[in-house]
Formats: C-alpha cells, sequence, structure tokens
C-alpha cells in the first residue's frame, strides 16, 4: 500500500483547508479530532484496505493541520503583525530587478523582528539592481495573507509573506562578495545574459521561457496563442523540462547509474536554483532526484510513492505552496498521468496497431504521447477554468505535433548556454540554427489556436455546466462494469454542442443586453441589441487580465469580431487593454476622442475620431456618441455615449464628474434613461443632481475595484443615489453585472 501517496493527500488537504477556509482558533481543535479519529480507524481497520487508507488520510489531514498551525504561530501570524507598519530595513537582492509602471521591483531577502522573510520590494528608482546588491530605506510592508488589511495576494504559495513599498529614496550598497544564496540570481543573469547576445529579437523572448520559465519578456499575443494551443506548460519550467534534463543526462553517462547520479543530483540542484525554485520544478527535481537516488541503493523506484514523498516535502517548507497555481497544476497534471494515461494508452493501442513493426512504433508514439496529454488535462482542466477561464481542446493535438521539436529546442539552448560562456561565436551559429525551430513551434501554435473551438470559455455559465457535465459523466464512466469511452466521448461531444449553442444564442436573442465587466478599477463595458456588439472602453487593474477578461466574454459567446469599440477617453484604467484585446478580437470600427493618443493598433484598422455628435442606427435601435463641449486630456472630455434601444436606454459618461455632466445636458438632448453607468467609477463629484433630474435611472452601475485607494464609491454619491430611489450595482459587490431588457 502506498502510505506515502494517502499521507499526502491528507496533509494536502489539511493545509488547503487552512489556507482557504479555517481560521486560526479552529487549527488545534480540528487537528486533535482528526487525530484521534486517525487513531480509532486505525484500531478498528484490521485488513480493511479502504479503512486503513482513511486512516492515512485522516492522520495526514491532522498533521498537516498541526503543522501549519505551528507554521502560522511561529512566522505567518508575526507576518501578520508587521501588515501596514513603515520599517527600516536592509534587503538583501538574491534576483535582478524588473521594471515597473513606477519603479523597479525586487526580490530579497531581510530579517525583521528576528525573523528571515523573502520579500518583493518596490521601489521607484529603475536603475538596475543585482543579486548581492542591499537596499535600505524606509518600507511599508504589506502581508500576503489573507488575515491582512488588503487583499491576499499570490505571493504566499511561492513562500513570499510580505511586499515591501519605499517610502522615500533607497540607498543601494553594490554587493562586492558573493555567496551561496545569491549565487542562483548570478547564473540566472549570466545564462539570459548568453540568450540575449546569441538568439534573434523574435526568438528570444521564446528561449528564455523554455530554458528558464523566464516569463515576462513574452508579448501578450504569444502568451495567449500558447495558452490556447495547449502548450502554455513549455514556457513555465516543470516535470516537462525536468525529464529531458535527466533523459539527456541518462545519454551522456551511457546510462552508468553511479555517474548518471552522481552527476545528476547536482545539476538537478543547479538548474532549478537557476529556474527560482518554483513549486512546478521543485516537485520535479525532487521525484527525479529519488528515482536517481533508488537506483544507487537497488530500490524499486515508485513513481506515486515518490509524488507523494515531494508533495510533503514542499508542505513541510512552506505550507502555503497548496495554494499556489503552479503547485496545483503540477501535482494534478502528474496526478492524471499516473492515474488516467496507462489505460487511454491500452485503448487506443488496441484500435491503432493490427499488424507490422512500424505501424506498431508509429501507434505506440502515438498513443503514448496522446495518453499523457490526456491524462493530464483530466485533472489540470478544472484548474485551467477556474483560474484562467479557459480549456484548450486542442491541445492534445499541439504537443503531439510540438514536444518532439521543443525537446529537441531546450537541449540546443542549453547547450547555447554553455557554449556562450566560453566562447560566442559558436553559441550564435547554434542559435541561428535553432531559430526556425522555434519560430516553427509558434507557427504551429499559433495557427492551431486560429481553429474554431480550439479552447472554450468558462465565463459561459453553459460552458462551466457542461464541463461539470463532462466530469459526472467520467464518475459514471470508471464506476461502471462495463465501460464505453466512445459513449463517454459521444455524450461529452453532444453535450458541447448544445452548451456552445446556448453560449452563442446570448447575442443574437431579441432584446436589450448591458455586461459591465469586472475588471477591478477600471471600466469595460459590453452594449448588445439586434445582433450588433459593441464594447466601451477597455481598461483595468491589468492590462493582461482586463484583455483576457474582455475576450473571454466576447468569444464565450462566439463573437470574434466587435461591430464597434468606443473608448471615452485614454486613461489606462479605461483603455489600457485595448491594444491586447484586438490582438485576439477584431472591431469593424474604432470611435476614440478627438486628441493625441499613442495607441498601437493594428493595420487597416478603421478609426473614426468623435469631434461632434456621432449617430449609428441599425434596426429600431441607435448608438449616440457626444463629443466633450471642450476637449483636452482630463476627465471632463471623455466621450458620453447613449445605447437608445426599444427595450432599454442606457447612458455612459466616461469619467466625468458634475461639470461635464452638466455641460452634456446643455448641449445635447438627453432622454430619461433606464441604466446609468455611473462616471468616475462612483467619484463624490460624480453623478450630480442635475443629471439624475434630467434622466431619472432606475438602475445604476458602478464599475469599481474593491478596496480601491480612492474610497470609490464615494458614500456622498450613494446616499444621493438612495435618495432618488436608484437600484444600485457594483462590480465590487456582484462582480460582472448583466442586464437584459
Amino acid at each position: 500500500m502506498r502510505r506515502l501517496v494517502w499521507l499526502a493527500v491528507g496533509a494536502g488537504g489539511g493545509c488547503a483547508l487552512c489556507a482557504y477556509i479555517l481560521r486560526s482558533t479552529w487549527l488545534l481543535p480540528g487537528a486533535g479530532f482528526l487525530l484521534v479519529l486517525a487513531l480509532v480507524l486505525r484500531l478498528a481497520a484490521g485488513n480493511n484496505t479502504l479503512l486503513r487508507r482513511l486512516c492515512l488520510i485522516f492522520l495526514g489531514c491532522g498533521l498537516g493541520i498541526s503543522w501549519f498551525g505551528i507554521y502560522y504561530l511561529l512566522y505567518l501570524e508575526p507576518a501578520v503583525r508587521l501588515d501596514g507598519q513603515i520599517r527600516s530595513i536592509t534587503l538583501t537582492i538574491l534576483e535582478e530587478s524588473w521594471q515597473t509602471d513606477y519603479g523597479s521591483g525586487v526580490e530579497g531577502t531581510a530579517r525583521i523582528d528576528g525573523r528571515t522573510y523573502r520579500i518583493s520590494a518596490y521601489v521607484d528608482d529603475t536603475e538596475p539592481i543585482s543579486p548581492g546588491d542591499q537596499l535600505q530605506g524606509q518600507f511599508r510592508l504589506r502581508t500576503t495573507l489573507p488575515d491582512g488589511q488588503e487583499p491576499a495576494t499570490y505571493h504566499r504559495g511561492n513562500g513570499i509573506f510580505l511586499l515591501a513599498y519605499s517610502q522615500d529614496q533607497v540607498q543601494i550598497t553594490r554587493g562586492t562578495e558573493k555567496s551561496w544564496r545569491t549565487f542562483p540570481g548570478e547564473l540566472r543573469n549570466r545564462l539570459l545574459d548568453v540568450l540575449e547576445k546569441c538568439f534573434p529579437e523574435d526568438c528570444l523572448a521564446f528561449a528564455k521561457a523554455l530554458l528558464l520559465g523566464e516569463t515576462q519578456d513574452l508579448d501578450y499575443a504569444t502568451d495567449t496563442v500558447l495558452k490556447i494551443s495547449g502548450i502554455r506548460h513549455v514556457a513555465a519550467v516543470s516535470g516537462l523540462h525536468i525529464s529531458i534534463l535527466v533523459g539527456f543526462l541518462t545519454s551522456v553517462t551511457f546510462r552508468k547509474r553511479y555517474l548518471t547520479a552522481l552527476l545528476g543530483i547536482p545539476v538537478l540542484v543547479i538548474f532549478a536554483a537557476a529556474a527560482g525554485f518554483t513549486p512546478s520544478v521543485t516537485r520535479a527535481s525532487l521525484m527525479s532526484g529519488l528515482l536517481l537516488l533508488s537506483q544507487i541503493v537497488n530500490r524499486e523506484y515508485d513513481s506515486p510513492s515518490a509524488l507523494g514523498f515531494a508533495v510533503l516535502v514542499m508542505l513541510g517548507i512552506n505550507p502555503l505552496v497548496v495554494t499556489s497555481v503552479g503547485f496545483q497544476l503540477s501535482v494534478g497534471s502528474v496526478a492524471g498521468i499516473y492515474l488516467f494515461s496507462n489505460p487511454i494508452r491500452d485503448w487506443l493501442m488496441a484500435r491503432l496497431w493490427r499488424q507490422g513493426k512500424l505501424r506498431k512504433r508509429i501507434a505506440g508514439w502515438f498513443a503514448g504521447s496522446a495518453s499523457v496529454s490526456l491524462g493530464a488535462t483530466v485533472m489540470t482542466a478544472p484548474l485551467c477554468a477556474g483560474y484562467f477561464g479557459m480549456v484548450s481542446l486542442i491541445g492534445v493535438v499541439t504537443n503531439l505535433l510540438t514536444l518532439w521539436l521543443i525537446t529537441l529546442l531546450f537541449y540546443g539552448i542549453g547547450v547555447v548556454c554553455l557554449l556562450g560562456m566560453v566562447w560566442q561565436t559558436p553559441a550564435g551559429v547554434l542559435a541561428g540554427i535553432l531559430s526556425p525551430g522555434i519560430r516553427l513551434v509558434l507557427w504551429t501554435a499559433r495557427t492551431l489556436s486560429g481553429f474554431p473551438l480550439a479552447a472554450v470559455y468558462t465565463r459561459s455559465p453553459y460552458i462551466a455546466i457542461w464541463l461539470c457535465f463532462v466530469y459526472v459523466l467520467l464518475g459514471i464512466f470508471l464506476l461502471s462494469k462495463v465501460r464505453s469511452p466512445g459513449t463517454l466521448t459521444g455524450l461529452a461531444a453532444l453535450g458541447l454542442c448544445f452548451a456552445l449553442l446556448a453560449s452563442w444564442a446570448e447575442s443574437v436573442l431579441p432584446g436589450t443586453r448591458l455586461t459591465v465587466l469586472d475588471v477591478g478599477q477600471g471600466q469595460c463595458l459590453l452594449l448588445q441589441a439586434e445582433g450588433k456588439t459593441y464594447m466601451v472602453d477597455c481598461g483595468g487593474e491589468s492590462d493582461d487580465t482586463t484583455a483576457d477578461i474582455a475576450a473571454s466574454a466576447l468569444l464565450s459567446q462566439g463573437i470574434s469580431r466587435l461591430d464597434g469599440l468606443i473608448l471615452t477617453h485614454f486613461d489606462r484604467d479605461h483603455a489600457g487593454a485595448v491594444e491586447n484585446l484586438l490582438s485576439r478580437v477584431s472591431a469593424e470600427v474604432l470611435i476614440l476622442p478627438a486628441q493625441s493618443n499613442s495607441l498601437s493598433l493594428p493595420e487597416n484598422t478603421r478609426v473614426i475620431y468623435a469631434d461632434r455628435d456621432l449617430r449609428l442606427s441599425f434596426a429600431g435601435a441607435e448608438l449616440i456618441v457626444y463629443p466633450p463641449v471642450f476637449p483636452g486630456d482630463g476627465n471632463e472630455s471623455s466621450l458620453c455615449v447613449l445605447f437608445d434601444t426599444k427595450k432599454c436606454d442606457i447612458l455612459i459618461t466616461g469619467d466625468r464628474d458634475g461639470f461635464g455632466e452638466r455641460s452634456l445636458l446643455r448641449n445635447a438632448d438627453i432622454p430619461q434613461v433606464d441604466v446609468l453607468i455611473a462616471g468616475h467609477h462612483g467619484s463624490k463629484n460624480a453623478v450630480c443632481e442635475e443629471l439624475l433630474q434630467a434622466v431619472k435611472p432606475e438602475i445604476v452601475c458602478i464599475s469599481v475595484g474593491a478596496d480601491n485607494p480612492y474610497g470609490h464609491p464615494a458614500p456622498e454619491l450613494l446616499e444621493r443615489l438612495d435618495t432618488w430611489g436608484c437600484r444600485v450595482f457594483r462590480t465590487d459587490l456582484q462582480g460582472d453585472i448583466v442586464i437584459r431588457r
């Protein structure tokens, strides 16, 4: 019985309970109850396999909760107490700095109140900062944990429990002494420097991502096609990369097990360090290290037990790693391969191979590759749907076509780095030979991602229901004595057809539909009527995330071309994601304010500058765009939009406050409306009394981010709307707002 597997399942579940649900006061009694339950089950189990497994799961869960409680008291609670404090700290830098919108970001360690924390810090200085340097200054600390004043962040899964924001000019002391702590960052910088010197610009970002998981330089369009085509995992160092590396080491050592282990274990540690000890590469390195050790001691290597061991070690180092998306995807994909790939492979081989050695080899390659991809997908699809709102349907095909080439590219890029450290000329020649291969991978991903139904988007509730339906079918299939994969596949495909029809019907059904997308502190609106779809603004807290939200909202309805995209003004929280969006969805016409802008638009984009009233009429509906009375770059120069349909009138005022709203009323004939989009995200001066008296809205929607620093929506505005009897909907409370009339 694989005891480590069931202990790891329980420990992971216990840490997840603590991280997402349980409060600190429940940890001790919860752990005690589970440990007692495990003891009772062990006494009652005898030779009953099910009870013995349950005993191990409850034991692991109790131990996981106990360890989380100890870790919380010793390490996490002190970090929570530091939340909001301004401290003078000295930060030793471990990684090369990166550019932010307002300066630079760095990662390092600092000792605070007797404890050493790994910290992500943000400074105003844009000067490059290198591993081994030290930063000294006053920093405002923010915890990444859910018990702080602000929402929790993803950093906690990577062992970073504090963020630091400089309050004044920081002092940078350049590092003169090298240490083992700064070695990984220095090695990473050296490798990246070699790649930058050797590879052409169009291949450089992918080479960095493939070798070291450095995805910062991948542009939005490339990153998106990798996700849609199902090979985004090659740009995040994972088990695939480690398995390729171990295979290479085994080959160069002529399968001499002692030599392979002697060389392989240090190489694994160095490579994992250079990749930043991310959860996925740490998991894979631990499992591969066990494989090499098992060969030395002549012990059988059991992959599921190795996975359990790796999970327990990682939880021991940081129990909050269970919240890391990379950890969940990495463990889930490996578990899926172990559980499902062999049955899938056997089923495929039974249908593909008839006779002949060549046919057997081809069938074996296809069945092996497809079964691994499908097995991993079974466990990771729900995670991808939850985190990214998308499930790639073409991923199996893309992996079949490209993974063999990606393996060769990984080897080649590694050799380029080794050569480039001693002799750049041959390294550059080899990089030139590899570059067409990189272009081929990117072209394949780009081509396949453009196919209809390359991916489906769970922003549509019908697709989400379909995904749940598929897993119910899978559960029934696994529990059945008579299993028919063909029936399972056919029912899943039929369900997808119904889900797609229901999703696509949204945009063509009669009536008016307004969608206020939840993009945080920003604005992105969909106006739909009579088969037409217009988007007003596309900006939020993150350009990439906002573009993903907007694109998935459209693509989930089968819309790949907007009838029009209107920008009320060019502030980032209204227009920052437009370029990214237009890389995925086209627009028949782009309507912009008549003022200077720096947008980079696709070629042949039809642009109209609204310097006078603009009316677009179609099938009994009318969209009117009103220019500002006093053009300029301020909030009051926002375009205003009236969407006038038979069943619903909607008014959008951009970021105008009272002055701009009153000027609109003086210069345009604005009717009473059903829905008003509150100006300036609900600032205290927006939606003035005069506007409310003129348009008398039944519903007011406020597009606003949770815990924004501006205090939006202002209490004065909310009181004013309440006085006028308006129903108020807010994206920070309700998420996406959909109004149908």
